[in-house]
């Protein structure tokens, strides 16, 4: 399976509790921190609903 690669650019402060959940899961613990996922539904889906926080990095 492949990987990807995800980068928070924005913090989380002000965010919804349930955007932190994601982020938490996710594995991301502060700005520019990076971090390789398996490429799935699932982390896709959580990518979605944080997109204005992170960023795929190439």
């Amino acid at each position: 399976m492949s990987e990807i690669r995800i980068k928070q650019v924005r913090s989380e402060i002000g965010s919804i509790p349930k955007h932190r959940a994601t982020l938490k899961a996710l594995g991301l613990k502060r700005i520019n921190h990076v971090v390789t996922q398996r490429d799935t539904v699932q982390i896709r889906g959580m990518i979605k609903k944080v997109s204005h926080l992170v960023e795929i990095v190439a």
